[in-house]
């Protein structure tokens, strides 16, 4: 069981299994969310979900949708302001992410991929040889993540 928490405690979470999914995430609005230069997620199942304590401390904002969908929904610790997992996760979706800096233990999974990178920071560099997928190859990619209709 993979443990993870927010910064105060108060949101904690247990995760069965992490699916082969790690990405770092360039476009704009993981970066004002995270403050940083990139967010570092998994993926995971809802049913390898479980929220162990803290719902009522999980707040969310939902950013307008700027061009087209998805939306852009942050969940956040109200005591602490760390990004936490939805309390409410779809059963239905296939999978969503959790911020991999949330995690406790290791996910047994390291990064695999720099996503929408024509967005990143421009004072940020990338030094490793991860790939780059445009969005048709990302698309693809997270193909294999879907459950069989």
């Amino acid at each position: 069981m993979i443990k993870g928490s927010c910064l105060c405690g108060g949101v904690r979470f247990e995760i069965a299994r992490v699916l082969p999914l790690f990405e770092f995430c360039h476009c704009n609005r993981c970066r004002k969310a995270t403050g940083s230069a990139f967010s570092a997620a998994v993926a995971v199942r809802p049913e390898d979900f479980h929220l162990v304590q803290g719902k009522e401390l999980i707040s969310s904002y939902e950013a307008p949708i700027l061009k087209a969908p998805p939306p852009y929904r942050i969940c956040f610790c109200s005591r602490c302001g760390s990004h936490v997992p939805p309390p409410d996760v779809d059963p239905a979706s296939n999978w969503f992410k959790i911020d991999a800096g949330l995690l406790d233990d290791d996910p047994g999974v390291r990064p695999d991929r720099h996503i929408f990178t024509d967005l990143m920071a421009p004072w940020y560099e990338i030094t490793d040889e991860l790939p780059r997928p445009d969005w048709d190859t990302l698309v693809e990619l997270r193909r294999p993540l879907r459950r069989p209709s």
